[in-house]
């Protein structure tokens, strides 16, 4: 089982930045990518980024040039620094690992931003 813990949401303004942290913890698969989907209120949950072990990453195209996400291997932690931010922005960003065979999620931290 693998349990992830996400930190850094909050609220900021329109164009301000804000970083997110994921830790996980438990019986991490060796081989796996560690990422974020984000929930605005009244939408369904989207994908937003992830990285593999090696570092490949991929991004929604609405995020584009303004997150990055990035991992620290040795302290199973994903990131996800988000510049330039917008209202449409606002969500219930979760982390997500996947493994081989099975997919997990983190409880989710909440990102406003005001206009």
């Amino acid at each position: 089982q693998v349990q992830l813990v996400e930190s850094g949401g909050g609220l900021v303004q329109a164009g301000e930045s804000l970083r997110l942290s994921c830790a996980a913890s438990g019986s991490i698969p060796s081989s796996n990518t560690m990422g974020w989907y984000r929930q605005a209120p009244g939408k369904q949950r989207e994908f937003v980024a992830h990285i593999t072990s090696s570092g490949g990453t991929n991004y929604a195209d609405s995020v584009k040039g303004r997150y990055t996400v990035s991992r620290d291997n040795a302290k199973n932690t994903v990131y996800l620094q988000m510049n330039s931010l917008k209202p449409e922005d606002t969500a219930v960003y979760y982390c997500t690992l996947q493994g081989v065979s099975r997919f997990y999620w983190g409880q989710g931290t909440k990102v406003t931003v005001s206009s």
